[in-house]
């Protein structure tokens, strides 16, 4: 066996050499530290991360606007979200993310809905104060159940000068301190959207959470067992999922947030025992601002596959008391025949199978679990936009001689599929349409290619039918690269 992986590390190793050489000398230097190989008892992947993209390369990254609208502000489904500048950015980020919600689109919940202040020349040569100040009369005239506003700030207005935190506390005053929140996310600020996250962390910390004891959550009553959902986004469900799981082994959730989240829920934020944090990417610095403030400890989870979920529940249940660590045992001798069932079904025909991944957040290391539960092999993974921290967790899921790349380019990505031929890829949606063409399975990792949730028992079920669906299917024996016709 050591043999093999020994074997395995060094044509890795060869790859990246071929894949180095088609660069210039000072690109291909560059870019070598943001590839390697997995050595077991390292600290972390060997890569470098959370450096800017090169300029001339096909970078996958979004921006600082991407990472506090499309991730963190926009699934809060009773604020209204203005996109601050031209059209073409909130265009893109309308809707983009399956965050699912409960409510009434346009009289309770805007998720769904697109508003911005659609900036024309004139507004770039004389500002566009005016104009947002004018915009949030008519978000408060034509949509009054809405429970706040956010003001997500796109290239422009950190180019112009536009003072959207004086409009934002103007407005707030004038409505009677209706939740207004300005977020300086240009997209230009920082490498990608990982920087957005942090914004939209920071907007969340000063202008919500340490304005929160203002008598609207006056009513809250607290229990021992309150825990908060954080960095759940919700996509086809997840949230659901891990709020089932959560509730079932005894525990309350007082607050979800973003996905199918609402303010009130944010600002109570606080009173929980436990945050319990699915994104440690976009929301672990709000996570250790309120263990700071406020005494709530947090800790990460991962509910993709059985044997992390069990691992995470009995975490989880490790900070409170008896009555819910037996419970919790409950729960996962009640699911242990359903997952059993799934994995009989299903592991026959997958096991053995090799998966390449490449996604954002916290997905490239979490999901290898529930591959694993299936009898699958992660043989590559890499993250958008991940920084040291995420690669040194990712040491934990991953094997010896694993691939790893940092913010791979595209012609890096499609010679690595193209020489390792994985059975299946995991990645984006700009990935998606490239992979297939050249007949590789391919499942979208982002937002579970219209389908899920992902998360928890039930929805392993789902992630192993997807799966085997995008492997088995008979359409890639059919199928050739047009570029090879």
């Amino acid at each position: 066996m050591t043999a093999v992986v020994e074997d395995r590390k060094a044509a890795n190793k060869a790859l990246i050499d071929e894949v180095l050489k088609a660069y210039p000398e000072k690109m291909a230097k560059r870019r070598a530290k943001h590839l390697g190989v997995y050595e077991e008892g390292k600290p972390d992947c060997g890569v470098k991360s959370n450096i800017k993209s090169l300029p001339g390369v096909m970078t996958i990254r979004g921006c600082a606007y991407a990472g506090s609208k499309g991730v963190v502000w926009g699934p809060i489904k009773d604020m209204v979200h203005i996109s601050h500048g031209p059209v073409g950015c909130g265009q893109y980020s309308w809707a983009n993310r399956r965050s699912y919600y409960v409510g009434t689109t346009g009289i309770d919940s805007f998720v769904t809905m697109q508003f911005t202040s659609d900036f024309q020349e004139k507004d770039i040569v004389f500002g566009g104060d005016k104009k947002l100040d004018k915009i949030i009369d008519e978000v408060q005239e034509l949509f009054p159940l809405n429970r706040g506003i956010s003001i997500q700030s796109e290239c422009p207005i950190g180019l112009i000068g536009d003072d959207i935190e004086a409009i934002a506390k103007k407005k707030s005053k004038q409505f009677e301190n209706h939740t207004i929140v300005p977020v300086r996310c240009e997209g230009f600020r920082g490498v990608s959207q990982s920087l957005g996250h942090h914004l939209a962390n920071d907007a969340i910390r000063d202008w919500v959470l340490d304005k929160a004891d203002t008598g609207k959550s006056a009513a809250f009553v607290s229990t021992p067992y309150d825990v908060a959902i954080l960095g759940d986004y919700n996509i086809g469900g997840d949230a659901w999922s891990s709020r089932i799981l959560l509730e079932e082994m005894g525990l309350r959730v007082i607050s979800q947030w973003s996905g199918d989240g609402t303010l009130s829920e944010m600002e109570n934020t606080p009173k929980a025992k436990l945050n319990v944090l699915h994104c440690y990417r976009s929301m672990n610095y709000i996570s250790r601002h309120m263990e700071e403030k406020y005494g709530t400890p947090w800790v990460e989870y991962n509910f993709f596959g059985p044997t992390m979920i069990e691992k995470s529940l009995r975490e989880i249940a490790a900070h409170f008391d008896d009555s819910i660590k037996a419970k919790t045992e409950a729960v996962i001798a009640k699911y242990k025949p359903l997952t059993q069932a799934v994995i009989d079904k299903y592991k026959p025909r997958l096991e053995g199978k090799t998966v390449m991944l490449y996604i954002g957040g916290l997905r490239p290391r979490h999901v290898i679990g529930a591959y694993e539960d299936l009898g699958m092999v992660v043989v590559g993974t890499g993250y958008e936009f991940g920084h040291n921290d995420d690669y040194q967790r990712t040491t934990h899921y991953i094997k010896d001689a694993t691939l790893i790349y940092d913010d791979v380019t595209g012609y890096e990505f499609e010679h690595f599929v193209d020489s390792v031929k994985p059975d299946l890829v995991g990645s984006g949606i700009k990935e998606k349409y490239v992979f297939q063409k050249m007949g590789v399975p391919f499942r979208q990792m982002h937002s579970w290619d219209y389908s899920g949730p992902y998360h928890g028992y039930d929805g392993f079920a789902i992630f192993a039918r997807d799966m085997d669906m995008a492997i088995s299917s008979p359409i890639w024996s059919l199928t050739k690269a047009p570029w090879k016709t």
